[in-house]
């Protein structure tokens, strides 16, 4: 996986030159905000150390022509778009400049996943055409299988085709911002002079235009490596992946080299005989290495067929979160894997090689018993193994421990039977004044399904993978103090029946009614939840208060409602909430309560939309149950991973400490029946045994405990409700592996207790 993610150049032909553009507002505690087009233009003619700028943002569209309509998610992108990201289609033809001119016909362009999954990978799907927008559109292309990004999409269309993005209104407002940009550094440029050139363009449109750039705001330009980009928010997971899979290798390493000190101490008599008859030192040594190697090579053999097994349980659990395409078995794979097998051999097998004196006299004299610095080795290596046990017993009791408070978090409404869905009206079909009868008539229908027992609407909805928009909040009376920044809130959109369909409890005022409605209403309202109420105006009633989102228009509060999380490990934003019935949204997500299985209400709920419109295509049926798992994943993912490499040390561990002891034991044997002949109870035996069983565990306790300490800290950015050092973590794990060192010394130390004086003392 980390050849695949991190290792491996991206699968564009100019990756190592590709860059992310970001435009910020840092006093505004904004990380990110989107480009409008002539900001796009701006870059584009100015940074001179870049040789490509395109633009990219999506939309969703009705792709009309097949068996059903069909709601494609469709990227919008510059015409040269492909030819900078190095990316040749593997059928027909990519974009042209030609395409994207005023007037040119619509084409499209596939993506290979979405070519495979709705046309089987028929090659004559290049040529066809389909209707899109009013208009036809003709399939010029396939892509390759690359990875998508930012987002993944169904189709691809030059911006020219996009009916908004085309708009004159669009491309002459600099404020209008929703393109993201890429840009590609010139040959010979680093990256650290790509992103002074671009401060130096971003320090002269701040000067030209101060009332878009403005100075409270903070304005500044980043350029991030693509190959960064895309490993952003799974780079700390895998770092941590990679050392607990480098702390298993440790402890199978010393066990290892453990039962190979021990297998020593038996092939001592053999070794000296061969030494007296003339085999040198350095020959059998030799035969030492080579034997371990030999072992460690069936190891890695067998280590990759179950890599093969599971590779594609490692994309699966990489998919969400990074590109997947070149995780595989693969030269570099093998290379590595022959490497460490040989170099494991090598250096755990030279442990009991190097360690040996080889001695003649004494083996032949003593039988093969052990030395007691052998004996001081093998404690060592006991020592080793509970360490690193210890330390990935704390990175999975601290990922389970986040998972479990994940799960306890009230998200701030009700999840059973509530079903989602997402319906996207065809622009081209639906004027304005249209678009608020359609959602009306829409939610009617469905209120009167079997089984519905409430429906609303809203743009998006709690624990969604895509989040509400933010924008700027400017409250009626009160004037920022200079050089502040706006302060940005979360706006969503709702029907009436939003809040009690969801089980979003209303605390102070009311909740829409189908009164507020009208593109340009007399009276704009809006509802803001608890912590927007507690953050603006905590000794005193918001119901009546004004607001401003940016625009001319200002909003009366005149509910608030309780908190949900958009997701559960943050806390709630400030969130205001305008009627849809007053915006005119195309764009929706639906929620229906229900008294049956959600899940079995899909086919019914199409007829019900198609009853109104045949042509409107509805999908991305989920229950909210399946949000909220969906929205665990991650973590639940990392802790299942950590709990299942910590589960294996700790049983190799065991059978480590178990394997020593018993050693020791057939070694002392004699030394027992002497003890016993004395006078010596069992009991004392069993408990001498078990000490230093115990011992050992202790020593490596300590050790580890240091190590965790400092190691943990790592994880601070993937646990939740739970601090690095918890102690209850800490304790609970120093209890199991004193537990299970104790259970794995207690045979072994019973056999101790049980030796007969008489037997004991005729070992020679």
């Amino acid at each position: 996986m980390v050849n695949g993610v991190l290792l491996r150049p991206l699968p564009y032909a100019n990756g190592d030159r590709l860059v992310v553009l970001r435009q910020q507002q840092p006093l505004a505690n904004i990380e990110e905000t989107f480009f409008s087009v002539q900001e796009i233009e701006d870059y584009r003619t100015r940074a001179h150390s870049l040789d490509g700028v395109v633009e990219f943002h999506d939309m969703w569209f009705i792709l009309l022509g097949r068996s059903e309509p069909e709601r494609v998610a469709t990227g919008v992108v510059s015409a040269n778009f492909f030819d900078v990201l190095g990316v040749q289609p593997a059928l027909g033809r990519g974009f042209q400049q030609a395409d994207d001119g005023p007037g040119a016909p619509a084409v499209l362009m596939l993506s290979h996943e979405y070519w495979q999954r709705s046309f089987a990978g028929d090659p004559t799907v290049v040529g066809k055409v389909f209707q899109m927008n009013d208009r036809p559109h003709q399939v010029i292309g396939i892509l390759p299988p690359v990875p998508p990004y930012p987002v993944e999409v169904d189709v691809y269309m030059p911006t020219s085709a996009c009916p908004f993005r085309s708009r004159t209104a669009l491309i002459e407002d600099r404020a209008m911002r929703m393109m993201q940009a890429f840009g590609r550094v010139r040959p010979g440029v680093t990256i650290e002079q790509a992103r002074a050139d671009l401060a130096v363009v971003a320090a002269g449109l701040q000067a030209s235009h101060p009332d878009v750039y403005r100075e409270t705001d903070g304005y500044r330009i980043a350029a991030i490596p693509l190959q960064e980009e895309l490993t952003r928010s799974f780079r700390t997971t895998l770092f941590v992946l990679l050392g607990t899979a480098g702390f298993v290798l440790l402890i199978v390493c010393a066990s290892i080299a453990n039962l190979t000190l021990a297998r020593m101490v038996r092939r001592e008599r053999e070794i000296a005989i061969r030494a007296v008859l003339g085999a040198s030192r350095v020959r059998l040594v030799r035969q030492l290495l080579t034997e371990s190697t030999i072992l460690a090579l069936i190891g890695g053999a067998l280590g990759i067929g179950l890599a093969a097994w599971g590779v594609d349980l490692l994309i699966a659990y990489a998919e969400p979160f990074t590109r997947t395409t070149d995780i595989r078995i693969d030269r570099t794979v093998l290379l590595y894997t022959f490497l460490m097998s040989v170099g494991t051999g090598v250096v755990f097998g030279s442990v009991p090689a190097f360690g040996s004196s080889l001695g003649i006299a004494p083996a032949l004299r003593d039988g093969g018993r052990t030395t007691q610095n052998r004996q001081s080795a093998r404690n060592a290596l006991i020592v080793v193994q509970v360490a690193a046990s210890f330390m990935l017993l704390i990175g999975a009791g601290l990922t389970l421990r986040t998972v479990i408070n994940l799960q306890r978090v009230d998200p701030g409404f009700r999840t059973d039977n509530l079903l989602t869905m997402r319906i996207d009206l065809n622009f081209s079909k639906y004027q304005a004044e249209q678009i608020p009868a359609f959602w009306e008539r829409l939610e009617e229908r469905l209120r009167s399904e079997p089984g519905v027992l409430a429906a609303a609407a809203g743009g998006t909805f709690p624990l969604n993978d895509r989040g509400p928009f933010s924008g700027p909040l400017q409250i009626e009376g009160r004037a920022l103090p200079p050089n502040m920044p706006r302060p940005q809130v979360d706006f969503h959109i709702a029907t009436p029946d939003y809040f009690l369909t969801i089980g979003q409890p209303l605390l102070a005022g009311r909740t829409f009614t189908h009164g507020d409605r009208g593109l340009t209403p007399d009276l704009p309202v809006v509802i803001i939840n608890k912590t927007m109420a507690r953050h603006y105006w905590p000794d005193e009633d918001p119901i009546g208060k004004r607001i401003n989102g940016g625009g001319t228009r200002w909003f009366t509060i005149v509910g608030v409602v309780a908190d949900t999380l958009q997701r559960l490990n943050e806390p709630a934003h400030d969130e205001v909430y305008r009627p849809m019935l007053q915006v005119g949204q195309l764009s929706t997500t639906w929620l229906l309560r229900t008294n049956v299985n959600p899940q079995v209400m899909e086919r019914q709920l199409r007829s019900a939309v198609r009853a109104i419109d045949p042509d409107q295509p509805v999908d991305h049926f989920r229950t909210m149950a399946e949000v909220r798992s969906a929205s665990l994943e991650s973590p639940r993912l990392t802790a299942v991973l950590l709990g299942l490499f910590a589960l294996l040390a700790l049983v190799i561990t065991a059978a480590g400490i178990a394997g020593v002891i018993a050693f020791s034991v057939n070694q002392r044997t004699q030394e027992f029946g002497i003890r016993m002949a004395l006078g010596a109870r069992r009991a004392s035996v069993l408990s001498m045994v078990l000490r230093q069983g115990i011992t050992l565990v202790l020593a490596g306790l300590a050790i580890g405990m240091g190590g965790a300490l400092v190691l943990t800290r790592v994880l601070t950015t993937l646990l939740f409700g739970v601090q690095p050092t918890d102690a209850l973590t800490f304790l609970a794990v120093s209890m199991v592996l004193v537990a299970v060192a104790a259970a794995a010394c207690l045979i072994p130390a019973r056999r101790a207790a049980s030796v007969d004086p008489m037997v004991a003392l005729r070992v020679s």
